[in-house]
């Protein structure tokens, strides 16, 4: 069986996972499930904000904003310029195009939808092929914990900027958040897991958090790879190093071996290539930064041929 004909499930979370799952999604289509972080996951104005599901339905839906890396292409700001003018909150930034996906989910939920289901129909409805799936469709909050207080993710993320240094990264669901069942499906008939270069604390360890995750990808027969989201131990975008560098981590790919635990493979970009015999297991050198939509379809395809030397 070839890469392309594999049913394909990937972990991600922020844009760069968004991107890889662009070009995966463009290979494989119905193949490719992807199971995205919610930990960012929070309730503002009313109104609950999903924007790692987000990223990745604008970004397989070609609505993307790629200079800015999130929200919709061609939005405007009155909403948020008319809040500011009325002393509202004006951390987090919602355009007036983005404010129609964050109504239409606060309305489903509050009648009883599931975040699968609502995810799964705007997806549909997009045109995008690939399950959007979320990890989970209970709340499960993503805490980040420094030195003087307990940080929700998007007041560490957004307001604050990844500013105040981390000494821990914790996961909450006061009502006791599971994986959902098309979570687990998908894992359980996959035939590769894909991690996707997302940031493994912010954005891949809440998805392993979530009871049921890890379980299921421990009794998967599937190869599971993950592509490094450093090069040359910096991250392309994010606090990635900045939050290995104050837990004491090396901001190298053996490093982010030894943190998931569970690979069978490990991509890594060029500049890296002097850590490949350290990292212990298989490892696939390719260029792993996706300036362009071509580059994303590419890095997907050496992740498939990867995938189709492991199984060989």
């Amino acid at each position: 069986m070839s890469g392309a004909d594999l049913n394909v499930v990937a972990l991600c979370g922020g844009v760069g996972g968004a991107k890889l799952a662009y070009g995966l999604n463009r290979l494989l289509g119905a193949k490719l499930a992807v199971i995205v972080n919610t930990g960012d996951d929070f309730e503002h104005l009313g109104l609950t904000i999903s924007p790692d599901i987000d990223t990745v339905v604008y970004t397989l839906g070609e609505l993307a904003d790629e200079e800015r890396g999130w929200g919709r292409a061609g939005e405007s700001w009155n909403f948020m310029e008319a809040l500011g003018g009325l002393k509202g909150e004006t951390w987090f930034r919602l355009g007036d195009r983005d404010l129609a996906m964050h109504v239409l989910r606060s309305r489903a939920l509050s009648a009883g939808v599931t975040l699968t289901d609502f995810t799964g129909r705007i997806a549909s409805h997009l045109g995008i092929e690939a399950s959007i799936l979320p990890m989970t469709d209970d709340p499960f909050a993503t805490i980040v914990v420094t030195a003087d207080q307990k940080l929700a993710f998007q007041r560490y993320f957004v307001e604050l900027q990844a500013r105040p240094e981390v000494r821990k990264i914790e996961f909450q669901s006061p009502s006791g958040g599971t994986a959902t069942s098309a979570a687990l499906r998908a894992i359980g008939v996959a035939d590769a897991v894909i991690v996707c270069p997302s940031n493994p604390y912010l954005s891949i360890d809440p998805i392993l958090a979530v009871p049921g995750i890890r379980a299921a990808l421990d009794a998967a027969k599937a190869p599971i790879v993950a592509i490094s989201p450093l090069v040359g131990g910096r991250a392309i975008k994010g606090p990635t190093a900045k939050i290995m560098n104050e837990l004491g981590v090396a901001t190298n790919c053996v490093s982010i071996v030894r943190h998931y635990g569970f690979l069978d493979g490990l991509v890594m970009d060029r500049e890296d290539q002097a850590d490949a015999d350290a990292v212990g297991i298989p490892v696939h050198v390719t260029n792993t930064i996706m300036r362009s939509k071509d580059e994303r379809v590419e890095l997907a395809r050496e992740c498939l041929r990867f995938l189709d030397r492991l199984n060989s």
